[in-house]
């Protein structure tokens, strides 16, 4: 397991790649602010979904990391 630190350091490189430096400021501000429930936001992101659905696209997924396709 990666320590704090670590994972704030990764996190925020990652977020800058993608969005670039402003925009991950931007985006570190929003989450900071906002009110918005992570874990009821979760509760409900699969609720469309078939279990087969999900392990389908999960499956996909990891296949894709595993190739060098996308990052974990």
């Amino acid at each position: 397991m990666r320590t704090d630190s670590t994972l704030r350091f990764e996190a925020m490189d990652v977020l800058m790649r993608a969005l670039g430096m402003v925009d991950a400021e931007r985006f570190i501000s929003m989450v900071k602010r906002d009110t918005f429930d992570y874990t009821e936001w979760r509760r409900g992101l699969w609720n469309d979904m078939a279990i087969e659905e999900i392990f389908a696209e999960a499956a996909e997924y990891e296949n894709a990391v595993n190739s060098g396709i996308t990052e974990a």
